[in-house]
């Protein structure tokens, strides 16, 4: 008996391997080309600098001991696949979800590669005004913050269409 799969998540799921791959190049390319905490400037507000974060988003719980970096991989491996049967779900109903949601999803798998094989996330887009700077982050962390953005956005503009319907 031929068991029947919809295509239509496997768009959404390659958007998001081709998230994680472009992360993971641009984490390789970096880490080989530039000196770690040795920023290379683009603009008065703008550098890359190599950084490994063994914490959370904003380095949170990077001090401790290491075993956050088990509960972190714990917690993306679960998030990730909650993700994969939201995707499944939204596919046949929401383009602009789908989309979101595998861009979130490309996003915690690039940086959960990066916990499990190196025990770290490679951070390197630095984003500052004068000494004030925004913590370090990678395109993974970018495609996790675009994704939510639209979700919310696409989530508030659905329920406000609800409401005058």
């Amino acid at each position: 008996m031929p068991i029947n799969i919809s295509r239509q998540p496997l768009v959404w799921y390659a958007i998001a391997l081709a998230v994680v791959a472009l992360d993971q190049l641009s984490k390789v390319c970096v880490s080989a080309n530039l000196t770690y905490g040795e920023p290379v400037n683009f603009t008065s507000f703008f550098n890359f600098t190599l950084l490994h974060n063994h914490g959370a988003a904003f380095s949170f719980l990077a001090a401790q001991g290491g075993w956050q970096r088990w509960f972190f991989t714990a917690l993306a491996i679960v998030v990730s696949l909650m993700l994969l049967v939201w995707i499944a779900r939204s596919a046949a109903k929401s383009k602009l979800e789908s989309f979101a949601l595998a861009f979130i999803l490309g996003g915690a798998l690039g940086n959960l590669y990066d916990r499990i094989h190196l025990g770290y996330v490679v951070d390197f887009i630095v984003v500052h005004y004068q000494e004030h700077f925004w913590p370090a982050f990678n395109l993974a962390d970018s495609a996790i913050t675009l994704g939510a953005f639209i979700l919310i956005a696409q989530m508030l503009f659905k329920k406000e269409k609800d409401i005058h319907a």
